[in-house]
Order: C-alpha cells, then structure tokens, then sequence
C-alpha cells in the first residue's frame, strides 16, 4: 500500500523514493508486524483464555509433566502471528505482484484448516481434531493451487523445473508433475512445523531463523545482478517476498514474548500450519525447494522421528525413541526444557548457515 506512495508522489516528494527499495520496505515489514503482534497480543490473550476456560487440551500420550505445567495454556496463537504477517505486507508490499497473493492465499488458507482444527480440540476439550484424511486434502488443494499460481507467473523454462543446490545449470523439468511435487513441499513444510510446536519457544525461532534465511535467498534470486554473481537462477519478482519473510520474522518475534517459557500462550495449528506452509511457498518460488530441507532441517529431522516410530511400532513391536517427536525423546532422557530448546536452536542456525553456504557453492 504505501509502496503506491512513491510511484504517485515520489516526483513531488523525492523522499518518497525510499520505499522503491525492497530492503528498507523490508524493515518497515520487521518492525511493523512486531509492533502489531506487541500491541494487539495482549487483548487477544485474555479474549482467548477466557473463551477458550481450560485452553488447550495436552496430549495423554506426551511428557507427563506437561499435564500439570502447560495445563489452562490457551491456543490458537497463531491469530496474532498472521494477523501481524497479513497487515505488514498489505501495508509494505508491492500488491500488483501476484508472488504476494499466491503466498498469502497459501498462508490464510493453512492457518483457516489449522483454526478449525484448535477450534474442535478446545470445544470438544481433546487433543484431536478433525479427520487426518479430510485435513491433507484440504492442504494438497490449497497449496496445489497456490504452487499452479506460482507456475503461471514464472519463465516457462524454469517455472515446472527443479533446481539443484550446488549445480548451476543443473535442473528437471517435471512438468505438470511439478504442481504434486510443490505441494508435497508445502504441506510437507507445514506438518512438520506442527510437529516441532510442542515446547515453549521451540517452532518459532526456528521458523524465524528460516524466514531470514529465504528473505535473503529470495532477494537476490530476483535481483537480477545478484542472481548473475552467485549463479543462481534468476527469478524475476521472487525478489518482492521478502516482504512477507520480514513480516513472518516480526510477527515471530512479537509472538516470542508472549510464548517464552512459560508460554502465556501457544500458536496451535493455526500458527504451525500457516507458517510451514510460507517457508514451503517461499522456497517453491525461489526455486530451492531442496535448499528448504537442509534449513528447515531441523523440522525434517522431527518428522522423520515420528515416522520411524511408528514404522518400527508397527512392524517390530518396539519403539526406537522413548517418545516422538524428537523433542520429546530427549525430554524423556532427562533433558529440561529449556536445554532441548535452546539446543534446537542451534542447531537451527547451523543448518541454516550451512542452507545459505548452498548459494556461492556452485
């Protein structure tokens, strides 16, 4: 919105001419959705601790002492994170660029299926929700359409393709195939942040750190001089997304303050949903899908915890981690909280580092 600022008064106003550049409307991304999230938080906190009485319902089969610590934690956190994300980028991007839609859509649609599946946890006071089935399809639809939007906008030679970290001209063309292949990351990327969300603080800063991570890399993928230096395919108006990484790192931020231990409220599949689906959105246009696995590889690493137990539960009787996800394994190891926190953020920012080393490595 104020992005028009400059195109109908810069030549009456040169100062103006500031928010041409994408990396100080970026900024103004950062520090409005925190400013948001920090000033909006605490009013829906206590409209949602009220209406929600007991908050959300803790897993029977998770840690034991989270039934007594986390108990009366209200949900659905993650209205306030993507409010903060919709206002910011309303207000900073450039909204003639179609990347911003699709991405949004993506966003509000996952954060939609992620309320309602909080809403029947909370009302009918279970950890389940709706039917795994009807919730995977809903989320292949959603972002099997945000990926066809992607495709449309994109060069023809590169739009369908995959591209390969450390090979420069190294691609695959798939085709239509691509459109299964995109959402399969998005939604892939969203349900593993749900997996991770289930210690204070734990999803989110990874979520951050991933954020920063692919508002760089979108940058200068559509940065046409910065994509010729580095080797990196260029994709023309990828560069604008990194409105919505810095809107996704304020709000993060904001969300943090609220969520530290002990959480006064936890993000819920409205959050975890929404936000898995941006990273998978962002790396789908960028065209370093397989880039995401290494930085978001700490969510990989949770999900493929959760798919081994119960690979091997079903097949050997036995259980390889003392509980899944991941997290929860070194909690039952005698791990506190904040350690297993703490330490998964390291790790995320090594994977991240080791992520953004992808880009001059050709």
């Amino acid at each position: 919105m104020l992005y028009y600022l400059s195109v109908a008064f810069e030549p009456d106003f040169a100062i103006l001419n500031v928010l041409r550049y994408t990396t100080f409307r970026t900024g103004g991304a950062i520090m409005t959705a925190l400013l948001f999230v920090f000033l909006f938080g605490p009013a829906l906190i206590s409209k949602l601790r009220l209406k929600q009485g007991r908050g959300q319902p803790i897993r029977e089969d998770g840690p034991a002492r989270h039934v007594l610590e986390k108990q009366g934690t209200p949900t659905m956190g993650g209205l306030m994170i993507l409010s903060g994300i919709l206002f910011s980028t309303l207000l900073w991007a450039d909204l003639s660029n179609l990347y911003i839609w699709a991405v949004l859509f993506v966003a509000l649609g996952f954060g939609a299926i992620g309320f309602y599946d909080d809403y029947l946890k909370v009302t009918r006071a279970s950890a389940g929700g709706f039917s795994c089935e009807a919730r995977l399809f809903l989320e292949f639809l959603i972002a099997g359409i945000g990926v066809f939007v992607i495709m449309r906008i994109g060069k023809p030679e590169l739009s369908s393709a995959l591209a390969f970290p450390f090979f420069k001209d190294a691609l695959w063309q798939m085709g239509l195939f691509f459109i299964a292949f995109g959402a399969f990351v998005v939604v892939g990327a969203g349900n593993s942040v749900n997996m991770t969300d289930g210690l204070d603080g734990l999803a989110i800063v990874p979520v951050m750190i991933a954020a920063a991570s692919f508002g760089l890399i979108v940058y200068l993928v559509g940065h046409a001089r910065f994509a010729d230096y580095l080797q990196l395919h260029y994709v023309a108006g990828t560069g604008e997304l990194a409105i919505i990484a810095g809107a996704v790192l304020g709000s993060g931020l904001g969300f943090l303050w609220f969520n530290a231990p002990p959480a006064m409220i936890f993000m819920g599949d409205t959050g975890s949903l929404s936000l898995g689906g941006i990273l998978g959105m962002l790396a789908v246009a960028a065209k370093h899908e397989i880039v995401l696995a290494i930085i978001g590889g700490l969510f990989v690493l949770e999900t493929v915890s959760v798919i081994v137990q119960v690979v091997s539960f079903k097949l050997t009787g036995k259980r390889v981690f003392a509980m899944a996800p991941l997290h929860h394994h070194f909690e039952e190891k005698g791990w506190s909280e904040p350690t297993v926190v703490i330490r998964f953020w390291i790790i995320s920012v090594v994977l991240a580092i080791i992520g953004l080393a992808t880009l001059k490595l050709r």
